[in-house]
C-alpha cells in the first residue's frame, strides 16, 4: 500500500510563494516517479510538474513553467514544488501523485490535496 501525505498550501496574494511537500512510503516500486497534478472548480485536473526519483528528470507544464520548480531530497522518496510569482489561475486543489515512470500520466497514487488560494 502507497500512501503519499501532502504538506504546504495556504492563501496568497498575487506575486507571492508558496511551497507543497509530498512524502511517499510504501512499496513505491522501481522507477519511481512524482508529480503534482491540479484542479480548479469546473476544471479538468491537470499535471502541472514532475520529476523522476533518483535521475531528477524534471516536467512541468507550459502554464507554470519558469515560476514552479519541483525537487526531491537526495535518497528518499519525498519532493517539493516551489511556486513563485502565483497568479490568481493557479488557484486550485493540488493533488501529488506517485507511480512508475511509465503510468506517470495516469498515476495509481494520489494524496488527499491541498488548497492553494490565490488572490489578486
Amino acid at each position: 500500500q502507497v500512501q503519499l501525505v501532502e504538506s504546504g498550501g495556504g492563501s496568497v496574494q498575487a506575486g507571492g510563494s508558496l511551497t507543497l511537500s509530498c512524502a511517499a512510503s510504501g512499496d513505491t516500486g522501481s522507477q519511481l516517479c512524482m508529480a503534482w497534478f491540479r484542479q480548479a472548480p469546473g476544471s479538468e485536473r491537470e499535471g502541472v510538474a514532475g520529476i523522476y526519483i533518483g535521475p531528477g528528470n524534471t516536467y512541468y507544464s507550459d502554464s507554470v513553467k519558469g515560476r514552479f520548480t519541483i525537487s526531491h531530497e537526495k535518497g528518499k522518496k519525498s519532493v517539493r514544488l516551489q511556486m513563485n510569482s502565483l497568479k490568481p489561475e493557479d488557484t486550485a486543489i493540488y493533488y501529488c501523485a506517485a507511480d512508475s515512470c511509465a503510468r506517470i500520466a495516469t498515476p495509481k497514487h494520489w494524496g488527499q490535496g491541498v488548497q492553494v488560494n490565490v488572490s489578486s
